[in-house]
């Protein structure tokens, strides 16, 4: 298949980090906080965790810096050494993320420290947090038209750089972008999943609220499916999360009622959500069942520009249909 990217782009590495106990990795997560990576930065707090690994604050002591650390560790949790896929998995995820960081939406990454039992990766440091949190928690982005349009430009213009360079992320959603300049500012983040193949055969890769239905669909007579079209899908779960403050369903199969319902009507998620006709319209041309008549990154980017209103005023909100 073709790609765009290509060869071994890899960040510039530096010196093992150094430990006044030992330069071994150590075994868990919180011991590891206080270790120095070369002669100036030090671990001082977890920010996350999750099967990938762990991602720490850090500081350079030299410059008053701080940094985000995304810790990958070279065994599993049983003490034995990653498999060869696993390895590769982490490899890609480093080459991917390095080769698409020269740009403003997306979180740079800055250098790897390799240590026998770890890969640090030093990453842009995000202290405002993610996308999800944003929405949920600070309330910063639902009803705020001039704000969602803003940021979720800038998405898609992370996201259309990755695909120029033939980069899929495949696990798009708001846990994965980050926050800078009170909301002004968002960061494409974790490559984990990303790959360079511009169709994949794993099916159900990624979080299953975002998730296309092709994607989703594991029964399919289509052994594989396309990863630009999947990520567009994912786009506009985003950008209902922004405007609306939730999702518009758990999944996009025929067992959730909610998808089904739309499928029959597509102006059904106006009767459940605040959408101005505009955006509704916007939605289903992302929430196109065929992908490949789904829109692509630069016809959703001049849709968004030209879209006035996202939300409806409360008198255009449609009545939920009642029950008999």
């Amino acid at each position: 298949m073709h790609n765009t990217f290509h060869g071994q782009i890899t960040p510039p590495p530096s010196p093992p980090p150094q430990s006044q106990q030992a330069s071994r990795c150590p075994p868990t997560p919180e011991s590891r906080i206080g270790i120095f990576l070369g002669p100036s930065l030090e671990l001082k707090g977890i920010l996350g965790t999750g099967a990938y690994g762990v991602v720490y604050s850090a500081i350079d002591h030299l410059t008053q810096t701080w940094y985000a650390v995304k810790a990958l560790s070279k065994t599993n949790a049983n003490g034995e050494p990653l498999d060869r896929r696993q390895r590769e998995f982490q490899s890609r995820e480093i080459q991917l993320h390095y080769a698409a960081s020269a740009h403003p939406n997306v979180v740079s990454m800055l250098k790897i420290v390799d240590d026998p039992e770890c890969t640090y990766v030093v990453l842009e440091y995000c202290p405002e947090g993610d996308l999800f949190s944003n929405i949920t928690e600070r309330g910063r982005y639902v009803s705020n038209d001039a704000l969602v349009r803003q940021a979720f430009l800038q998405i898609l213009n992370a996201v259309e750089h990755c695909h120029r360079l033939g980069i899929y992320h495949r696990d798009l959603k708001p846990e994965n972008i980050l926050v800078s300049h009170s909301g002004n500012q968002v960061l494409l983040a974790d490559f984990g999943l990303a790959t360079t193949d511009s169709e994949s055969e794993d099916h159900g890769c990624g979080s299953t609220f975002y998730m296309s239905p092709e994607c989703l669909d594991q029964s399919s007579r289509n052994v594989s499916y396309r990863c630009a079209p999947n990520d567009i899908w994912s786009l506009g779960v985003i950008l209902v999360n922004l405007t609306c403050g939730r999702n518009p369903w758990k999944q996009a199969s025929a067992e959730d009622s909610t998808y089904k319902a739309f499928t029959r009507n597509r102006d059904f998620l106006k009767t459940i959500l605040p959408l101005s006709d505009e955006l509704n319209e916007i939605l289903g041309m992302i929430f196109e069942r065929n992908p490949e008549k789904r829109i692509t990154v630069s016809e959703l980017k001049q849709r968004i520009i030209e879209c006035i209103h996202f939300s409806a005023p409360p008198q255009q909100l449609a009545t939920p249909p009642t029950s008999p």
